[in-house]
């Protein structure tokens, strides 16, 4: 913001660009607020619209959670757009009287007093009171109120009123603790529970959490914690070698009835690398468009399967790294469905190659690099020749014929690795960090909508490269969610899973 002061030496021709560059900020603001308006009009439309009545019950309820979680989110972003409005303002909305937390919980006081109860005139402050704002904890299987007591001190000589400020919480006014907001996130997006489950549970505990209050508390969560999703891709796109892979995720089309196939796309570092991360970006379909979006400028190594999706982004620079594993799967498809012994042959051959990895592990890339072109080139070298050979006895069109086909046909691609010491042999990497996504299908059944999908891309991202580093996933969330608020925006690669350390 800039101040009169500021003002004060600028010419008629500066304030005029000054004014048009501050209506144009403006502009952008308001359309955007327009945009999300109109979006949160259309998903109030479609949870009351007559035609939900269409889903079953555990439809309906997962539906209703993602449309209040999306509702809550919107609402948030609306509010971060909007220009702040005076404490004052007639036009505030009201909020309404939330009911006290039930007596039978125990309660654990945290008090919080001004750091020196001198006042300025040089008194001794006396207490004449306090404030006390009570906030719901959980402990797994427990819960418990937290009461913030705020002493109120006073001068009795100048009158001066001192108090500590209320501590900055991720929802403003709201009653759960970081902790509690970091169960019911980790429950949803690492344990795979969806939130009209995690209710019940909740109220087998002592206090039940109505669907919708938990589903307001996921969408506001989400929307503060996506500029350190941002962080985080940032650091994983300055990385030299990635890994990519994509998984379907049904999709609901709420005014349709019906789900249709969207895609989790996963990008990772390497098991290789010291930087240990995971980001899932969700889209609505498999084009390899979404690719392209998500990495940008980026022009690295990726480590891929044979997906044509991918094919543009190589045409484009980005150097392309087959999985050897693929390759190899052909063959042991042939020999586990029918004992070939040719695929039994290509598969010791295989084997070798990843004896060289074995023995590779742990060494820096230069003397990786080197074993690989001392031990692994020539077993490559034995396996390309015997896959030629191969290729002239076997029938054309025959299942063996297309594993040596593929083979052959990325040779290149699947032996870069030989070229580089930062580049795995494989993607198995990034298909193990994509593997839980298929328990959370069974549970989760679909998302809700696209904006709910990138929300629990979004966290899950946090949550897995926390996992990956070897973070309890629940302590993390809870100490970002305590620090975030008053956290600079400069000093926010802190809480990065690969940099955070527990306090």
């Amino acid at each position: 913001m800039t101040s009169t002061t500021d003002l004060a030496h600028l010419d008629a021709e500066a304030l005029r660009a000054l004014a048009a560059r501050l209506m144009a900020e403006m502009q952008v603001k308001q359309t955007l607020i327009d945009k999300l308006t109109h979006e949160m009009a259309v998903l109030k439309r479609i949870k009351f619209a007559a035609s939900s009545e269409a889903y079953t019950g555990e439809q309906q309820r997962l539906l209703f959670e993602t449309l209040d979680t999306d509702i809550e989110a919107l609402t948030a972003e609306i509010e971060q757009l909007a220009p702040a409005k005076p404490a004052d303002d007639q036009n505030e909305k009201r909020q309404p009287r939330r009911a006290a937390l039930p007596a039978s919980l125990p309660r654990k006081d945290v008090h919080h007093e001004p750091h020196a109860t001198t006042c300025h005139c040089g008194c001794q402050l006396q207490r004449i009171g306090e404030d006390v704002a009570e906030k719901l904890d959980y402990q797994p299987g427990v819960f418990t109120v937290e009461r913030h007591v705020r002493g109120k001190w006073v001068c009795r000589q100048c009158e001066t009123l001192v108090q500590a400020p209320v501590p900055p919480q991720i929802i403003d006014k709201g009653i759960p603790t970081a902790a509690l907001l970091a169960q019911v996130l980790v429950a949803k997006y690492l344990d795979h529970l969806p939130l009209y489950r995690q209710s019940g549970i909740y109220g087998r505990s002592g206090f039940a959490i109505p669907d919708t209050t938990l589903a307001q508390w996921v969408g506001v969560c989400g929307v503060r914690l996506q500029p350190l999703v941002d962080a985080l891709i940032e650091h994983l796109l300055a990385e030299s070698v990635l890994h990519a892979d994509e998984t379907p995720v049904a999709m609901l089309k709420p005014g349709l009835g019906k789900t249709h196939r969207a895609y989790l796309w996963s990008y990772c570092s390497t098991s290789i690398n010291t930087m240990k991360a995971v980001v899932f970006d969700f889209a609505e379909s498999r084009a390899g468009r979404h690719a392209g979006e998500f990495l940008g400028n980026w022009r690295g190594t990726l480590v891929c399967d044979d997906f044509a999706g991918y094919k543009a982004l190589f045409r484009e620079g980005i150097v392309e790294a087959g999985c050897m594993a693929h390759a190899r799967r052909k063959f042991h498809e042939l020999y586990a469905n029918h004992k070939s012994q040719i695929a039994e042959e290509a598969l010791k051959l295989f084997g070798v190659l990843y004896d060289v990895e074995r023995q590779v592990q742990g060494l820096d890339i230069k003397a990786r690099q080197m074993l690989r072109h001392k031990l692994g080139k020539p077993a490559a070298d034995t396996l390309h020749a015997w896959l030629l050979a191969q290729r002239q006895r076997v029938p054309e069109g025959s299942a063996t014929a297309r594993a040596i086909h593929y083979s052959l046909e990325r040779w290149g691609a699947l032996t870069r690795y030989l070229e580089d010491g930062a580049v795995p042999i494989d993607n198995n990497w990034v298909e193990n960090q994509i593997r839980p996504i298929a328990l959370g299908r069974k549970n989760w059944l679909f998302a809700g909508s696209l904006r709910a999908g990138q929300r629990a891309a979004a966290v899950m991202s946090l949550l897995h490269s926390a996992r990956l580093n070897g973070h309890d996933a629940h302590a993390y969330m809870k100490d970002v969610l305590e620090r975030l608020p008053t956290l600079p925006a400069s000093r926010i690669d802190e809480l990065l899973p690969h940099r955070w350390t527990p306090a």
